[in-house]
């Protein structure tokens, strides 16, 4: 599993967006029990956080300390840092298993080994995630060529995953229909560039070439987005549980 978020971690925290409730109202629709939860890949906590409300333990790791120190502190929250792939937890502990921006940099056999160990027989497995938003006309546009071509050459190829909504990693689970959701913000300027700096490809971009490369784009998309205006990110989500799978 790569590292690519140690660094700019308050940041992370501050500007990446979340995902909408009626998500996890469907999460728990089809939960057996809320004993507990391992959000893999957590991150700054932020779906962590969420799990705590309903579950009675959230453990939630990561490889990134850095993003560990930046987390949301619950009382029921236990971070560790911990590869995904190979874990100290117990068989058949988890009712849920969630990774949220993430499982796309995980090794996926070993993963859902490790995850096939882990949860219980009948616990559900569920993969978050958010795609490039969308905002108006001119700002797509530009966000688009950024996205393509400015820093096009400096996304993992792992970002695939994403562009192609989840639909294409591995997924040997009894998988459970889901509908559309999307995460709607209105957000002024400096957000939207402060989102677009946590990028694992403007990273790259900037230990390469020794510069940031929102520069080049922040006169013209402050001009396109204005002070404040919408941006639509598209929720990707796949749930399953482990019926088809030798336990």
């Amino acid at each position: 599993m790569k590292d690519n978020f140690s660094s700019r971690s308050k940041e992370y925290r501050k500007f990446r967006p979340g995902y909408p409730p009626e998500v996890f109202q469907l999460i728990r629709q089809h939960l057996t029990a809320c004993d507990s939860a391992w959000d893999c890949g957590t991150g700054n906590g932020q779906v962590a956080a969420i799990l705590s409300d309903f579950f009675h333990l959230v453990e939630a790791t990561d490889i990134s300390e850095n993003q560990l120190k930046n987390a949301i502190n619950r009382r029921n929250i236990k971070y560790s840092v911990q590869p995904a792939e190979k874990t100290d937890f117990c068989d058949n502990q988890f009712d849920l298993i969630i990774t949220a921006q993430a499982v796309h940099w995980f090794d996926f056999e070993q993963f859902y080994s490790e995850l096939k160990r882990c949860l219980k027989p009948e616990g559900l497995f569920v993969i978050l995630g958010y795609g490039l938003f969308h905002s108006n006309p001119e700002t797509n546009r530009i966000i688009e060529n950024f996205y393509q071509n400015i820093v096009g050459p400096y996304w993992d190829k792992e970002r695939s995953y994403l562009d192609q909504n989840y639909k294409t990693i591995p997924f040997p689970f009894q998988e459970i229909k889901t509908s559309a959701f999307e995460q709607q913000y209105y957000w002024n300027i400096e957000h939207l560039l402060g989102y677009l700096r946590t990028w694992s490809a403007v990273k790259h971009y900037e230990k390469k070439n020794r510069e940031d490369p929102v520069n080049k784009i922040e006169s013209s998309l402050g001009i396109a987005f204005g002070v404040t205006n919408y941006v639509r990110f598209p929720i990707l989500l796949r749930m399953g549980k482990m019926d088809n799978i030798d336990h």
